[in-house]
């Protein structure tokens, strides 16, 4: 048979987490777990279990239950390879050594069993409830951590100039910036699209931010 689908071949790594492509997320299982969004497995090979992780304590639990932020995850053990996707969107990998990362959590995908995950709170007044942002995921640990976005990415860095970015695009960040919210006026207002003031996020320090070309709907609150 003639075709052309050598170039799709699965990528060999010995690395826990690589990237199949730029949409599909590669995890080498050894008897060792890591949490994946749930309903993010497209294929396996091995014998991998699949469960539910629950909310991670009576703490995280209660955190997911006040401030809808977090993610629905599950404990994927065992020996083989798995393979994880999310509605074709780009995936970026950031392995973290002893260090932490702060997350929007519907753009986490993965992470490895070295890292813990939390639920923190940005500051921000007023500012930060109009976002529906008050509260991000915090990963931290030692381990790979698989982030998806909608589109391919922008990585800014915070230590030059104050930035400035739509909380609903920043997807990301160092563990060294400091965040807020803050609001203005912008372009979509002047031409008649949104309802007045946007809702931005402030970084400053050293570090980064990974932002997203993409502002995913959220719906407002009752």
């Amino acid at each position: 048979m003639q075709s052309t689908l050598a170039e799709f071949q699965e990528t060999q790594s010995q690395e826990t987490f690589t990237l199949q492509n730029s949409k599909l997320l590669k995890v080498r299982l050894e008897n060792v777990t890591v949490q994946t969004k749930l309903g993010a497995m497209v294929a396996y090979q091995g014998e991998v279990k699949f469960e539910h992780a629950g909310s991670g304590g009576v703490g995280k639990f209660l955190k997911k239950q006040m401030t809808g932020e977090g993610q629905s995850l599950m404990k994927v053990s065992g020996t083989g390879e798995v393979f994880f996707a999310d509605m074709a969107q780009d995936i970026h990998l950031i392995k973290l050594e002893n260090d932490s990362i702060t997350c929007n959590g519907p753009n986490v995908l993965a992470f490895d069993s070295g890292i813990e995950w939390d639920i923190q709170r940005v500051k921000g007044g007023a500012a930060g409830a109009m976002a529906g942002g008050f509260y991000n995921m915090s990963l931290s640990g030692t381990g790979w951590v698989a982030i998806i976005s909608h589109g391919p990415p922008v990585l800014l860095n915070t230590g030059g100039a104050p930035t400035f970015v739509d909380a609903q695009a920043a997807i990301t960040w160092s563990s060294g910036v400091r965040t807020s919210f803050k609001t203005d006026v912008n372009f979509k207002t002047l031409i008649g699209k949104g309802s007045g003031e946007t809702v931005q996020m402030a970084f400053e320090g050293d570090g980064w931010v990974l932002v997203q070309p993409a502002e995913p709907f959220v719906a407002a609150a009752a």
